[in-house]
């Protein structure tokens, strides 16, 4: 049995976009008959919210699969058949699985990852002076530094998250061509790396 939202979550879900998509106007839903302007403001605004939510429904399939889940579940997660999700996002997926970066004298690939590997490999590496610089489809590519490195897994956050972040020295490693449902973010500390 395939998890699904209750009626309840998905209007807070559609309210919480309606509201979002409002918010680009100062007044909001006020005014809105007497304003001409504001219904191209509400288009752009929506097409901003529509665009987000294509890329945060491809990620989470993306994960989906990656969490071994089937084309049949995800299909009746979406009410569609498997074949129409296989077709409609399987490209997506597939274009994480492409090639794995070359490696050198100061960088390597680590692999084959995942989500239940990756964070204690980050981290293993992290303290060698290893910090990540892009990733796909199992694997990340590092790069050596002298320093040590923090990685955190995040599921995609908020602009307001984001932003809090990096004030606190985070950095957001974004992948070369590969759509994923998590960010990545790395921090140099201020210690010397652990001995290879």
């Amino acid at each position: 049995m395939s998890p699904s939202l209750t009626g309840e979550q998905a209007d807070a879900i559609r309210e919480a976009v309606a509201e979002a998509v409002l918010s680009a106007r100062a007044q909001g839903r006020e005014g809105l008959d007497g304003d001409p302007d504001a219904a191209l403001l509400l288009v752009a605004a929506s097409a901003v919210a529509a665009e987000e939510t294509s890329r945060l429904l491809r990620q989470s399939i993306t994960g989906a699969r990656a969490a071994g889940h089937s084309w049949e579940v995800v299909g009746r997660l979406l009410g569609i058949s498997r074949q129409a999700a296989q077709q409609r996002f399987g490209a997506s997926v597939a274009a994480g699985k492409g090639a794995v970066p070359e490696a050198g004298p100061t960088r390597r690939v680590l692999r084959p990852l995942h989500a239940f590997n990756e964070m204690e490999a980050l981290e293993k590496e992290g303290r060698r002076g290893w910090h990540a610089v892009d990733y796909g489809y199992l694997f990340h590519l590092v790069e050596a530094s002298p320093d040590k490195w923090e990685h955190r897994r995040l599921w995609w956050p908020s602009r307001r998250r984001r932003r809090a972040l990096e004030e606190r020295g985070w950095e957001l490693i974004v992948p070369s061509d590969f759509d994923s449902p998590w960010a990545y973010y790395k921090r140099r500390l201020d210690e010397p790396a652990d001995p290879e």
